[in-house]
Order: C-alpha cells, then sequence, then structure tokens
C-alpha cells in the first residue's frame, strides 16, 4: 500500500484534523483511501455499525473518507481507568486492563501482530492509507517498544510527515528537537505548521529557517480555523473553544469530572449561536446557569464522590426549579438513587454507592459485560417527539423507570420529568432538531428568538478545502508515491 504518516511534535498539535483533512481530498480526488491510527488513548471513543470501539478521530476520519469505519482503522483503543491503569480495546472488544509496566513488558508483541494484520485487512479494500501518530515519536524512554509512530512507518512503508502548533510557542525549538531525539528522522519528508494567526508574509523568514537548517521542505502554513464544525478527539481543545464564546446569553455549565469521557457529546452546542459552555471543576463555581450538564466518565464512582465531596446533591437540588439538569451515560447514572459495583468493573469496587438522588429509584449495577451498540428512536420534549439516533456505550445495566426519555422499536430508556433529562445516548446534540427542541425553554425564558434553522454545511468539505488551500498538496502527493 502507498500513503503518508502524520507524526506530531506533541499531543493536540492537530494530527487528527490534518489527517481528517487528507482523507477528505484524497477521497474527492479519487483514492481509494482509508485513515489508521495503530494505538490510540482516548475515552471518547467511536462505535461502529457492529458494536465495536475505535477511537474516536478514526470514526471521523473514516466519515471523512466517505467510508465506513471498521475495527482495522485501529486495531488498538487504551481507554484510561484511572493515573495508573487503561482498559486494553482490542479490535473493537474488551481485552483487559492492564498498567503501563505490564502493557509495555506482556502486550508488545501482540500489539504488532495485530497492527499487521490490520494493514493487511485494509490492503484488501483500499490503495493508500493515511496514517496518525500519536504524542511525540521522541519519546526517549519508550522508544524501544513503542507501537504508533516511527515503529508503524516502517511497518507500513511510508514517508512522514511533521506537525508542529505554532500556537503553544516555541515551535522553532519543538522542530528541532523532535528530529534531534526521534527515530529515523530521514523518515520524515516534509514539515507542517498548523494553528498559525496573523498575516503568513511575516513568517516566510520562519520557513526559510527550517528549510535550511533542516534540509526538509516546509508544505504548508496553516492558519488557525476555531469554527471547523470537527469534533476534537482531545478535550484540551473542546475547551478552548468553549472560552471562545463566553459571552453568549444562553449559559451552560458542564461538569469537568476527572475521568471524563465522550465530552464531544458537548461541543455541538456550540454551533448554536446563543449557547455558551463553561466547563466547571468545582461546584461553587456553578453559578446560576441555564443548564448543567453531567456528562459521561471512565469511572462513574470515582467522579460521584469526587463531586459528592463538594455537596453537589445540594447545589443540584436547589437549581433545579430555574435550571435544566441533564445526566449522560455516566452521568446519567450519578442522578439515580444507588450504584453498585462489587467487582470493580467500572474501576472501584463498591457495594453500594448512594446517587445524587434526582433520578427515583433509579439504580445501576455494573457489570464485566460491556453494553455496546448504535440505536435510533423518538425523544419526547416539550411534549414534542424528536427522532434521535446515537450509541450507547456503558457497562452500568439500570433498572426502568417512569416516564422515558427516549422510546425505541424494543423498549423505553432514560428519563424526563420537570427540569430533569437523562440518557445513555451519546450523540443526542449533534442532531439539529433535537439541539433545538432542548435549548426552546431555555430562549423562551430569556425572550431569545429561534435561530433559523438551516442546513448544515458539509464540515469536512470547507476543512479539507481550508487545509489544501494552505499546503503543496503536489507535494503531498509525490512523497505518498515515493517509496522513503
Amino acid at each position: 500500500m502507498q500513503g503518508i504518516m502524520v507524526q506530531g511534535t506533541s499531543s493536540d498539535v492537530g494530527k487528527s484534523m490534518i489527517c481528517t483533512a487528507f482523507c477528505r481530498i484524497m477521497a474527492e480526488e479519487g483514492y481509494r483511501v482509508a485513515p489508521f491510527k495503530s494505538q490510540n488513548m482516548s475515552n471518547n471513543s467511536y462505535v461502529t455499525i457492529w458494536g465495536e470501539e475505535i477511537g474516536r478521530a478514526q470514526g471521523v476520519q473514516a466519515e471523512a473518507a466517505g467510508i465506513v469505519a471498521t475495527v482495522n482503522m485501529n486495531p488498538i483503543l487504551l481507554k484510561p481507568e484511572n493515573d495508573m491503569k487503561s482498559q486494553v480495546v482490542l479490535f473493537g472488544k474488551k481485552l483487559c486492563a492492564m498498567d503501563g509496566m505490564d502493557y509495555r513488558q506482556h502486550f508488545y508483541e501482540q500489539g504488532l501482530k495485530a497492527i499487521d494484520q490490520a494493514l493487511l485487512n485494509l490492503s484488501q479494500d483500499f490503495t493508500h492509507l493515511v496514517i496518525e501518530g500519536a504524542g511525540s515519536p521522541a519519546e526517549v524512554n519508550l522508544n524501544d517498544r513503542e507501537l504508533v509512530n516511527m515503529a508503524v512507518a516502517e511497518r507500513a512503508d511510508v514517508p512522514v510527515i511533521l506537525v508542529a502548533d505554532i500556537e503553544r510557542g516555541g515551535v522553532f525549538a519543538s522542530i528541532v528537537g523532535t528530529l534531534a531525539l526521534m527515530p529515523h528522522p530521514e523518515r520524515v519528508k516534509g514539515l507542517l505548521i498548523n494553528k498559525f494567526r496573523g498575516d503568513l508574509r511575516l513568517f516566510e523568514d520562519g520557513v526559510a529557517f527550517w528549510e535550511s537548517y533542516t534540509g526538509i521542505p516546509v508544505l504548508g502554513v496553516i492558519p488557525y480555523l476555531p469554527e471547523h464544525g470537527i469534533e476534537q478527539e482531545d478535550s484540551l481543545g473542546v475547551r478552548e473553544l468553549a472560552k471562545t464564546f463566553s459571552q453568549r446569553p444562553i449559559d451552560i455549565a458542564v461538569l469537568k469530572h476527572p475521568y471524563l469521557s465522550n465530552f464531544t457529546d458537548i461541543e455541538a452546542l456550540l454551533k448554536e449561536p446563543d449557547v455558551s459552555v463553561r466547563w466547571v471543576e468545582l461546584v461553587k463555581d456553578i453559578g446560576q446557569p441555564d443548564a448543567v450538564i453531567l456528562p459521561g466518565t471512565k469511572s462513574t464512582i470515582a467522579d460521584l464522590r469526587y463531586w459528592k465531596g463538594q455537596q453537589l446533591e445540594e447545589a443540584l437540588k436547589a437549581l433545579r426549579e430555574e435550571t435544566w439538569i441533564v445526566g449522560l451515560c455516566g452521568g446519567f447514572q450519578m442522578l439515580g438513587q444507588q450504584l453498585s459495583d462489587p467487582f470493580g468493573h467500572d474501576g472501584l469496587k463498591v457495594d453500594v454507592e448512594q446517587g445524587l438522588a434526582l433520578v427515583p429509584g433509579m439504580k445501576t449495577y455494573f457489570t464485566e459485560e460491556k453494553f455496546v451498540q448504535r440505536r435510533k428512536g423518538m425523544a419526547r420534549l416539550e411534549e414534542v417527539d424528536v427522532p434521535v439516533e446515537g450509541y450507547e456505550i456503558h457497562t452500568g445495566r439500570c433498572n426502568s423507570v417512569f416516564s422515558p426519555l427516549i422510546q425505541y422499536e424494543n423498549g423505553s430508556e432514560g428519563y424526563r420529568k420537570d427540569r430533569i433529562l437523562g440518557t445513555h445516548l451519546h450523540g443526542l446534540f449533534d442532531q439539529q432538531e433535537f439541539r433545538h427542541a432542548f435549548l426552546e425553554p431555555l430562549r423562551k425564558a430569556k425572550n431569545l428568538p429561534e435561530p433559523t434553522v438551516s442546513e448544515e454545511i458539509d464540515r469536512y468539505a470547507s476543512w479539507a478545502q481550508h487545509v489544501k488551500q494552505h499546503i503543496n498538496w503536489q507535494a503531498v502527493e509525490e512523497l505518498m508515491e515515493a517509496k522513503p
């Protein structure tokens, strides 16, 4: 197979976004292209149509390429359970939980075999790969047994483009230092500078320096584009985006759990011109918002205890007369009466933990088997039925409660009563009709006009056009066709 690999000088430099653009550009030009990331670490997973988990970024990249996402595009997914241990998802299914040392010592050979198998499988259907690295390839303490950067470039036999984020500062040192410390720097055939702000002409001397000092061509300088509308895999990106719109009239406070997951459930709210989102780490900072959202979590009881230690239950009960309270997945389970995890399937061994008691009678029991599937149904909001679809991914099983939020063909799920909403379904706010139905009473309370319902733009096409406009795409194509 032919292709290109995008590595970065650090995390959150924009590797996923660059790969997304490359997938769309190549698809539009007729390439049979697929994304690939050997090993991803994220609690923000994507559920395939077969009910398997992969990294969210590879699901998004597959959508950009116009193809169906499969487990071969991300054969290894690590989902952190705490600071020391992660759940290992292999080819879309939970394998085990391992700490970093065990993973390094005992999974390495199995990981290499999984990578080779995934590359072989993809070669049956595609001619080109857009491969994403992880973190930095200059982690000298890990490079002898790494599974995601130069080891993958070697196995796939593709050239590498190195991306740096100029917004962080220190971009000259980050590129030079990465090239000095990374293995096989000769595979790096191009440099990309991302998130540039200002007049590009003022950076011409910088480009000249890199090309002279490193001997590697700068393929482009990509201007910062805040409103691209594409889901961010790294929660840092979402928090930065939220800051941009902090002065809008509808105030939504989102609880930032210590083990936050599936934060992209929130990002779609920023598409609305009158909505601001605040990430809140302390109960005292919640204030008097129009809505409070408890998002998903990788360790429900641990995060619940974090908030209970700050008297979140009392704060929410004091707000519920004027404020909408929304629980999503683990956040929904927190709103119930009790949670039970005697075997530690969700992270902590706990026989009975009292919930926030805002959904009366609901009890959650955590099981070893993970519930992963896509679903479609009808949600009832303000006496209006709204079609919804999304995915569920959780180990907690909840007993049925009265007044469910969503009706499916084979049953019901969630909770809605007064100003309390809860569901396990991820992706609700991505759908404009549901988003507007949810925001309608908030807008009425503030005498805000209902925004015009417009056809949403093709966010992948506009982002790809932005990137292609500012890079030497012909040079990228030449790199893909040439062997390193």
